[in-house]
């Protein structure tokens, strides 16, 4: 006898299974747009930020909590400050343990060293110089310094002096003098800050501004600039002068050596410029 019932049964079946997958698919939406974002956040470049002489990875705190809100991974690795040709290679070296395109930023002598550190480098897209040092081959940090007015480093007062094992015959570290983190490396920033930054920084090795830079990669790798235009380490007309040369897209602000550490909203906007237009 047919069973009027069963078409009945079927269709509720059918039904019940339609239901299902309505929710299997709603409850994996949420995992679809979150893989859906992290390949999009992935695709962005990784920022590298190198710090300078006289300073250490945490200059960088307030640039790296911005880019980092916007969504970008960023590694502010040690510079080693004992020679061009050393901390150089050791940032190549860290360069290449790096996935996927990089946006390399380098303060003050940190620029000379990311000047020769992405040569060579595929990845590598972008440049971003903070009141920095951007060496043509065979130029010196020393050398540039000295190259136009302005600088206010003085070797009889500036520094103070230590040795170091294993240093190059005649090299010694440099240590900025409190003075002169206060009047001439820090001088926009409050008198807290300027005292964390004498007690803080790292010694820069005195052979690292005598040392020649090799093949720099500014001649094939775009690159931004931020001037400090009260800087009194690195004259601001030698910074001029040396983006000028390398086409730098530059930016200037009202700030001294340290704009990256008393203007990090100004210095994160460029990194972020460069980020973008190489995404």
């Amino acid at each position: 006898m047919y069973n009027i019932d069963r078409p009945v049964r079927r269709v509720r079946t059918a039904t019940l299974a339609l239901l299902a997958g309505a929710v299997l698919l709603l409850a994996l939406a949420p995992l679809t747009q979150a893989r859906g974002h992290a390949t999009a956040t992935a695709a962005k470049p990784t920022i590298v930020l190198v710090h300078g002489a006289w300073a250490d990875a945490s200059s960088w705190s307030g640039v790296i909590q911005r880019l980092q809100h916007a969504g970008y991974t960023v590694n502010a690795p040690p510079n080693l400050l004992r020679g061009l040709d050393t901390d150089s290679k050791y940032i190549a070296a860290y360069l290449k343990s790096i996935k996927g395109p990089i946006i390399l930023a380098g303060h003050s002598y940190g620029g000379a060293v990311i000047t020769d550190a992405a040569t060579g480098n595929a990845n590598v897209k972008a440049l971003v110089y903070i009141d920095a040092f951007i060496p043509d081959e065979g130029e010196s940090a020393g050398q540039l310094t000295a190259a136009r007015p302005g600088s206010q480093l003085d070797p009889k007062t500036s520094f103070a002096v230590a040795p170091f094992p294993g240093a190059p015959a005649g090299a010694v570290d440099l240590y900025l003098t409190p003075d002169a983190v206060s009047k001439n490396f820090a001088q926009d920033t409050s008198t807290v800050i300027k005292a964390r930054l004498a007690s803080i920084q790292r010694p820069l090795a005195s052979n690292a501004l005598t040392d020649k830079s090799t093949a720099p990669a500014w001649k094939t790798i775009p690159s931004w600039a931020v001037i400090g235009t009260e800087d009194r380490l690195i004259p601001p007309a030698e910074q001029v002068f040396m983006t000028g040369r390398a086409h730098s897209k530059v930016t200037k602000v009202k700030a001294s050596h340290v704009s990256l550490v008393s203007q990090p909203g100004a210095v994160s906007k460029v990194i972020l410029k460069a980020a973008r237009a190489e995404a």
